[in-house]
């Protein structure tokens, strides 16, 4: 009789113990952050005039170039997006601080017809840039006048 009312002692705790609760279902990823129409997830070029300058966003690195100094790179880390702006800040490999923001607000170059859905503020050390942006696809598509945006994507 001893093994029945041992076999019951053990039922009954594990009826008083709690259920295990089953685990939460996974968090779904975050969707990549757009601005102004444009996948900040995949590559961005911000590009200015008088000095002609600009910082490719290739998800890895920030990339500044201008005509006559050597490139400059950074780590690109993640954006942080407020509302209709985001911006990278990242150090170049000397220890310059580069720093990018973008703002969702039509822009054009003032040297082509082409608008932008982007304007970009580009800080490198002390130097204060301010130009365009837009996707790399969509930059390195458009035409000499007109909107650049991806190819099949309507103008903001």
């Amino acid at each position: 009789m001893r093994p029945v009312f041992a076999a019951l002692a053990v039922l009954l705790l594990a009826a008083c113990s709690p259920a295990e609760e089953p685990a939460p279902p996974p968090a779904a990823p975050e969707p990549a952050p757009v601005l102004g129409g444009v996948d900040l997830a995949r590559p961005v070029r911000a590009l200015g005039t008088e000095p002609f300058w600009s910082v490719e966003l290739t998800g890895t690195e920030l990339v500044y170039t201008t005509a006559g100094s050597p490139e400059q790179r950074a780590p690109q880390p993640n954006p942080l997006v407020q509302g209709t702006t985001a911006t990278w800040e990242a150090e170049t490999a000397d220890g310059t601080t580069l720093s990018v923001t973008l703002i969702s607000t039509e822009c054009s170059d003032g040297m082509s017809d082409r608008t932008y859905p982007l304007t970009a503020m580009v800080k490198l050390g002390g130097q204060e840039l301010t130009g365009c942006a837009a996707s790399t696809a969509a930059v390195m598509s458009a035409g000499e006048s007109g909107p650049v945006v991806d190819q099949g994507q309507p103008p903001a």
